[in-house]
């Protein structure tokens, strides 16, 4: 029997996750936000905006390609709802 992958496992352990390969960014936002970095992607194909953290500035990622592991949400902006994706997992193709 094969190994499973990290991303099989979580993807086995969370069902609400979905997994993506070779997606390609058009559009890579960072803004700080207290501690944290904010990053925000927009995907070719996609119109909602993948979200992930990070401590430190991450690389420009506009142009790349990347495998995603994300799930929805819902972010409320001034009282209105608004979908997003939120990225756990994120890796250059």
């Amino acid at each position: 029997m094969a190994k499973k992958s990290d991303v099989e496992k979580l993807l086995i352990k969370h069902d609400k996750l979905t997994h993506s390969d070779e997606l390609s960014v058009i559009s890579h936002v960072q803004r700080n936000e207290d501690d944290w970095f904010v990053n925000t992607l927009m995907i070719k194909g996609y119109d909602v905006p993948f979200k992930f953290r990070r401590r430190k500035v991450y690389k420009n990622l506009t142009g790349a390609q990347v495998n995603l592991t994300y799930y929805p949400i819902t972010e409320e902006v001034a009282g209105m709802h608004f979908e997003a994706m939120k990225v756990v997992r994120i890796k250059i193709s």
